[in-house]
């Protein structure tokens, strides 16, 4: 129909600091293209994290369980003119194709590259995120072996600025962002129980655990130690946060805190507990988060809440907040950092290195801004 909207579809990330790492992309392609009709074709258990996000016209969703041929004829329904796959999966490329979508965009990986119209090859700064064998670890330590560099602009942001580009969007970074106001996320907090939630002691936040493995984990000990100072200090109360697997881990902690004399209405354990919405919204009322490198991690950052990242086997260079101005980094620079391990073959240097008097320092830091 003529003066219809043109039509995108974005193939969106499964996992949610990938998601978050993208919107940079998609806030440089809304205002690439102001009047087209931009789609995110999401995973369902990712959905909410996309409800009014003004850089979407709409959200599309899967489940897990369907297949590629549903999910293709849905979208071909849909007419799009183009389209965009962030992902590197194979999956993610033939849904674009079987849709019969006119213009399609993605990296040209695993033999994928013929499905797309415009398959592009790997930025020259792209880094892979390659895990080192137990024996590599070994002897860059015996070799005392520099850490590892990162060129400039190896950061995945710039993956999927890189795909936008092509549909003439500025490949310039921007910080994730995620929109969600003060006044909704006070709602949804009330609603959680967190009663005072934007007034009075300030709720800090504490992320002790870490889906990919103990190699990605602050030994709990320290998270109780340093909330404990930092209570002390400020009078805070404290939200600790985690999914389902991290129930055991945030209980110990909770019960440190207790027993230190915390007030039990100054710990709320929220793992496992949470919607995706009411994390975000627990995350945007925290004065201060302290994490794992983790996918809460990257929503706070983009929600603007102050946070320290601990990092160990990852690489802040390829996926940390760098580009969130209320983010600290913590790292310990060790020969065999980053390796990309789930767990540590030796005796997790990376982390242990970093002490509490670090952490309540860095903390200090942020609360006097």
């Amino acid at each position: 129909m003529a003066g219809s909207p043109e039509k995108i579809l974005v193939r969106g990330l499964n996992w949610l600091g990938d998601a978050v790492m993208s919107t940079p992309a998609l806030l440089r392609l809304r205002q690439a293209r102001p009047s087209a009709q931009i789609t995110l074709l999401s995973p369902e258990k990712l959905a909410v994290l996309w409800e009014e996000q003004p850089f979407l016209d709409r959200v599309l969703t899967f489940a897990g369980s369907e297949s590629i041929w549903s999910v293709s004829q849905r979208l071909r329904r849909e007419n799009f003119s183009e389209a965009v796959a962030f992902p590197n999966s194979f999956r993610s490329a033939l849904e674009l194709r079987l849709a019969g979508i006119p213009r399609r965009v993605g990296l040209a990986r695993r033999g994928r590259g013929f499905l797309f119209t415009r398959p592009l090859p790997p930025r020259p700064d792209a880094a892979p995120m390659r895990r080192r064998s137990a024996s590599e670890v070994r002897r860059r330590l015996e070799r005392c072996a520099p850490a590892a560099a990162f060129p400039t602009g190896a950061h995945h942001i710039h993956d999927y600025l890189h795909l936008t580009s092509e549909l003439g969007a500025s490949s310039e970074p921007l910080p994730p962002h995620i929109f969600l106001s003060d006044e909704k996320a006070a709602e949804i907090c009330q609603k959680l129980g967190l009663k005072n939630a934007t007034a009075g002691r300030p709720w800090f936040g504490l992320n002790p655990g870490a889906e990919y493995g103990p190699a990605k984990r602050w030994p709990a000990e320290r998270f109780i130690a340093a909330a404990i100072q930092l209570q002390k200090e400020t009078r805070c109360r404290w939200l600790i946060f985690g999914g389902p697997g991290d129930a055991v881990l945030a209980e110990k902690i909770a019960a440190g805190l207790l027993a230190a004399g915390g007030e039990p209405d100054g710990v709320v354990n929220l793992a496992g507990k949470t919607s995706l919405r009411e994390l975000a919204a627990a995350l945007k009322i925290c004065r201060l988060l302290l994490t794992n490198d983790t996918g809460p991690m990257h929503l706070a950052a983009a929600l603007g809440t102050p946070l320290i990242v601990l990092f160990g086997s990852t690489s802040p260079e390829l996926t940390g907040p760098l580009f969130s101005p209320q983010a600290q980094i913590l790292r310990m620079p060790v020969p065999c950092a980053p390796c990309f391990r789930r767990e540590c073959p030796i005796d997790l240097r990376c982390l242990n290195g970093i002490d509490t008097a670090q952490v309540v320092q860095a903390a200090r830091r942020i609360l006097c801004q």
